[in-house]
């Protein structure tokens, strides 16, 4: 059974529900000191929830008072493989030793090999890689418009590149510039021409869209993560794929959250078995190590970018490489594209029992899940009582909370867990 699920690298054992909440936070303690230091010295761009991490194994991570917490965040799912999962650190360590970075001036013995690899277990000709899962986004624009240009032949300067409301890959100029959301755009004009925004989970809205000549792409998640894991209707990737081949228009998949065995899948178009033009990864490929994201396509698409026209010093460089043949290799031996669908169910399943006056929505797929809090209560003071009680997540978009523990959780976890969670909820009634 999925439930029994091997992993040979870890001997877990069956937890204890804890009565005991976490110590609170009080002045002048350690976390506090952690949080003025941070708040005097670092720029203001996150809103962190009150506790200090300093260290992390598995699904769980610790405080510097020394409470314990299950990560129901997983570093928004770059560590689906578990906190310094010992297979990627070893690599990490081994590489460190003889070569971290020559840049793409020369040859190095670890690109090709990870090349090959990422390629053959998605079955693309190609990888190009880079850092940032933003820097992937960014490529893959790129992409799709000298395709657009040698290719499909639209007039120099007037390629278009289609995205969906809701869509978050970044805060560059560029994702920005497509973005609906007033606190990623607001006060950064002006943006980068050439992009349209549609609705999402509207295949009417993408045809009309793609009958114009000069879109090169369309670029869209899955499942949209920080928008509140917002899941689209069944057939929605196959309509794509469809009306992209119609109207001869690069399908872009952002794959940066929503893949690598997080939703159940290697990749959350595999649910409706449809294969993009251009896949983005990034985030677990390197198991939240350090940054790692790749490009996939064809020969067509990505020979269109010649010596000089794109790249970056980092990406491709031999610490990376190993990281990530090691990262990809862990969820393969250790089954979490599996665990994920099955844990995932029960998760769905026992979250929906919860009482519909606080919980009034529950979404996902695999272990990308979110339930909305009713707008009668805070889903941040739901988080706060959440960290209280041993279990860190955190608010999006106001009203609404993600659950995405790491892929290497055991099911007697995510019992405790939604222990945890109902407890929680049923304290807001």
């Amino acid at each position: 059974m999925l439930s029994r699920l091997a992993n040979p690298l870890r001997n877990v054992v069956k937890t204890v529900t804890r009565k005991q909440h976490t110590k609170p936070i009080k002045l002048g303690s350690p976390s506090q000191a952690v949080f003025d230091r941070e708040s005097k010295y670092g720029a203001h761009n996150y809103g962190p929830l009150p506790v200090a991490l300093s260290r992390g194994e598995g699904v769980f991570v610790w405080d510097v008072e020394g409470n314990r917490y299950y990560d129901f965040l997983s570093a928004y799912s770059a560590v689906n493989q578990g906190h310094c999962h010992p297979k990627i650190i070893k690599a990490l360590k081994d590489q460190a030793d003889t070569l971290t970075l020559a840049s793409r001036a020369f040859y190095t013995d670890c690109l090709g090999e990870y090349a090959e690899y990422v390629t053959e277990l998605f079955g693309y000709d190609k990888v190009l890689p880079m850092n940032t899962g933003v820097e992937g986004g960014e490529t893959a624009n790129k992409l799709a418009r000298k395709w657009g240009y040698e290719v499909k032949g639209i007039p120099k300067n007037q390629a278009k590149i289609i995205f969906a409301e809701g869509n978050f890959w970044g805060r560059t100029l560029a994702a920005i510039s497509t973005s609906t959301d007033p606190s990623s755009y607001e006060g950064f004009g002006p943006f980068m021409p050439g992009y349209e925004v549609i609705p999402y989970n509207d295949l009417n809205a993408l045809e009309k869209a793609c009958q114009d000549p000069n879109v090169c792409g369309f670029m869209v998640e899955p499942i949209q993560g920080e928008a509140g894991v917002v899941v689209p209707h069944d057939g929605y990737l196959k309509g794509i794929r469809e009306i992209c081949d119609t109207h001869n228009v690069l399908w872009m998949a952002d794959e940066v959250q929503t893949g690598l065995c997080r939703t159940g899948r290697w990749l959350a178009v595999d649910h409706e078995d449809v294969r993009p033009d251009i896949v983005i990864l990034g985030k677990a490929l390197s198991g939240g190590v350090l940054p790692v994201s790749a490009i996939l396509a064809d020969d067509e698409i990505m020979l269109t970018i010649k010596p000089g026209e794109h790249g970056s010093t980092y990406g491709g460089n031999p610490l990376a490489c190993k990281v990530a043949i090691a990262a990809l290799e862990c969820m393969l031996e250790e089954k979490m594209a599996e665990n994920a669908q099955y844990l995932g169910e029960i998760l769905r399943n026992e979250l929906s029992k919860l009482p519909k006056d606080v919980v009034s929505i529950v979404r996902g797929k695999g272990l990308l899940n979110a339930i909305v809090i009713n707008e009668k209560f805070d889903a941040w003071k739901v988080c706060v009582r959440l960290q209280e009680n041993g279990l860190l997540a955190k608010p999006t978009h106001g009203d609404i909370i993600r659950f995405a523990p790491p892929l290497t959780m055991t099911e007697d976890q995510l019992r405790e867990c939604i222990e945890i969670i109902s407890r929680v909820v049923m304290s807001f009634q």
